[in-house]
């Protein structure tokens, strides 16, 4: 049974950040990282790819080129976790650890939503979750009709990324002479198209100029494939925005069904099974860290952060990126018998919001929903980020790309 001094749980962009930040802090630790995939995918591009405006085979790096030297990769799946014992259960072995960095990532899980795993990626239903490329095919072979985009009622990878590939979707129809026969329909369980204030005004004058029917208060519960029917369940708060749709839509069994020509999906998501049904996860399957510092409220050696950690805020890299020095700093300053960094984490997640081909928004904001653009970013900027910008088109499609394989996934602070 081997033993590290930091255990890390995870190839994606927290756990390379972590083992990166700490191998650059301190070159000696012995750090083992537990990953079993060989490809790691720059995934915040999937919805560009989804629109043909970026290459799927650009996504992705091989794994063994992201392995900071001198960190063991592990080519297992964690299995179970022993916290009391210092212990990590994998499929081929144990390992023990003197702490623990649990980011694992999420986990699509399409059971959720009846029909869903029969239904998805194949025909006319796709998702830049699973397979963007199929997305596209999906967009270049629709010829008409209704063009259904939905949100689940779980958190997901960018809360935001349902909403991107439909403004795209939009230019496409337009470009295509598509738009007049097209009824573009967002059903969304939540009550307004984003939570920050300055965001969603701009985004509403989108929705408004892309003549694109919104329908809130709509819970996916069920997809009907053969029969192209994506079935509903109505919350208290359901309401029309833009009702003047051409849709067909039925009612059976205190559901609501709308008929489409296309449908784009955000699936479920949950914590990966192994995490979900742990000592370490909270009621609703998250590992239950302190929101602040990302330390684990039970065991004050394992830490937590990205996709996984019970963090009341967007899942994005930009995240991720605000996270890993905390936790880095956390685990150094405990190893010295001192206490945790003084740095708190306030919330902070970024979303770049792509309103159509060569414009976006970009949504930063805390645990409270406040608006925080990056005071460097602002400064080079020099405009509003919360309203549309070419600029920001560019910042997403070429400069994030580079600074994440450049930058964060070196260790590097951005």
């Amino acid at each position: 049974m081997k033993h590290y001094q930091v255990l890390v749980i995870g190839g994606g962009t927290a756990g390379i950040m972590v083992s990166s930040q700490l191998k650059k802090e301190n070159a000696s630790l012995s750090i083992g990282l537990v990953e079993p995939a060989k490809t790691h995918y720059y995934q915040p591009a999937w919805t560009l790819v989804g629109a043909n405006t970026y290459n799927y085979e650009d996504t992705a790096r091989p794994m063994a080129s992201l392995i900071p030297a001198g960190v063991d990769w592990i080519q297992d799946y964690a299995t179970g976790f022993d916290p009391d014992n210092n212990k990590l259960h994998c499929k081929e072995g144990d390992y023990t650890y003197d702490y623990l960095v649990v980011a694992p990532g999420i986990k699509i899980d399409c059971s959720l939503v009846e029909g869903l795993s029969e239904a998805i990626d194949k025909g006319v239903v796709c998702s830049n979750y699973t397979d963007p490329k199929h997305t596209w095919k999906v967009l270049q072979n629709f010829k008409g009709g209704t063009a259904l985009f939905t949100q689940p009622t779980t958190p997901i990878k960018c809360g935001g990324a349902p909403q991107k590939i439909m403004y795209l979707a939009a230019d496409h129809f337009k470009k295509t002479g598509l738009k007049d026969k097209t009824d573009i329909v967002f059903a969304s369980p939540g009550s307004k198209i984003f939570g920050v204030k300055p965001i969603a005004e701009t985004l509403m004058k989108v929705v408004d100029r892309k003549d694109i029917h919104l329908r809130f208060g709509h819970r996916l519960v069920k997809v009907d494939g053969p029969n192209q029917i994506a079935w509903f369940e109505m919350a208290d708060h359901k309401s029309l925005y833009n009702e003047n749709s051409n849709a067909k839509i039925e009612e059976k069994d205190g559901l609501v069904g709308i008929h489409y020509d296309m449908m784009h999906l955000a699936p479920p998501q949950t914590a990966p099974d192994f995490v979900k049904n742990s000592v370490l996860a909270s009621e609703a399957g998250w590992v239950d860290v302190n929101i602040e510092t990302m330390q684990h409220v039970k065991f004050p050696n394992v830490f937590s952060l990205g996709d996984v950690a019970k963090l009341p805020t967007a899942k994005t890299g930009a995240a991720i990126r605000k996270q890993a020095p905390i936790v880095v700093e956390s685990i150094l300053r405990l190893m010295k018998g001192q206490d945790i960094s003084a740095k708190r984490y306030n919330g902070y997640s970024s979303c770049p919001l792509v309103t159509g081909y060569g414009k976006m928004a970009l949504a930063e904001f805390d645990y409270k929903n406040n608006f925080i653009p990056d005071p460097k970013l602002k400064q080079m900027l020099v405009f509003d980020s919360a309203k549309e910008h070419w600029r920001l088109w560019i910042l997403k499609k070429y400069m994030l790309p580079y600074l994440y394989w450049n930058y964060m996934m070196k260790g590097k602070q951005v």
